[in-house]
């Protein structure tokens, strides 16, 4: 083997669906508690611990789940886009595989952003929802999310369904920095971005650290559901090889 193949071996191996489910089955024990534990302790410590906010008071709390939930909404949507530009390109079916277990979830965190938005407007603007370009942009990403989903079950053949929900996704992106800059780009009731690359955040830290945590809590949660939905796929795409019937044989005779 030559030293460039032996460079591109692990992306190949990524292709194969065998390697995938064993190699993630060894990552699962240590996310689960992971996962628990900084969700846990990162909420506690913002729903309970963190002092009020002195302007918005208590409602405020809100945004421990909103903020991350509306992180990976996004990072979510870029997860089912680059999917499926690498099953487009280089036609590997773990990509698409990937991208149908990504849809769903970047759905329901889209859907929560949105929910917890509507909550958290109620008692700061008096309205749980104004057309504002921010809030407006976020549905357009839930109907694209619901779009790629559809498009992948709506034809007979599966690898047709699955490129057109790729295109989808990949046209789709131009939405994302739209959605970034919607609060900068247009007037909008929609507060600025509480964390930014570019600047200090403009929380306190007793109430910026929880969020952090949270946050992490929420890319490790993101990270585990994935890899489940994936190896579900895995198991239904994959039921006729022998490997998996050797696995549910195997199941059934523990």
């Amino acid at each position: 083997m030559t030293k460039r193949n032996r460079k591109w071996r692990w992306f190949h191996r990524l292709g194969s669906p065998r390697w995938f489910y064993e190699m993630t089955g060894t990552w699962l024990p240590w996310l689960i508690p992971l996962t628990l534990s900084l969700l846990a302790i990162g909420l506690f410590w913002g729903l309970f611990l963190a002092p009020p906010d002195a302007r918005q008071g208590q409602s405020y709390r809100i945004i421990f789940v909103h903020v991350p939930a509306s992180f990976l909404a996004l990072v979510g949507y870029y997860v089912v886009a680059t999917a499926g530009a690498v099953g487009l390109v280089w036609r590997i079916k773990m990509a698409f595989i990937v991208m149908k277990a990504a849809a769903p979830l970047g759905a329901a965190l889209t859907f929560i952003a949105l929910f917890t938005g509507a909550v958290w407007g109620k008692p700061t603007w008096g309205t749980y929802w104004v057309w504002d370009a921010r809030i407006t942009s976020m549905l357009i990403l839930l109907f694209l999310y619901l779009g790629v989903m559809i498009l992948q079950r709506a034809f007979v053949s599966t690898e047709v369904g699955f490129k057109a929900g790729a295109i989808l996704a990949l046209v789709g992106t131009v939405n994302i920095p739209i959605i970034y800059k919607s609060v900068d780009w247009w007037y909008t009731l929609h507060q600025p971005a509480t964390l930014k690359l570019t600047s200090s955040p403009t929380m306190h830290i007793e109430m910026l650290q929880p969020l952090l945590l949270v946050i992490c809590g929420f890319y490790v949660f993101y990270l585990m559901v994935l890899i489940l939905f994936a190896r579900l796929e895995i198991l239904k795409h994959e039921k006729s090889s022998r490997w998996v019937s050797a696995l549910v044989a195997e199941d059934c005779a523990q």
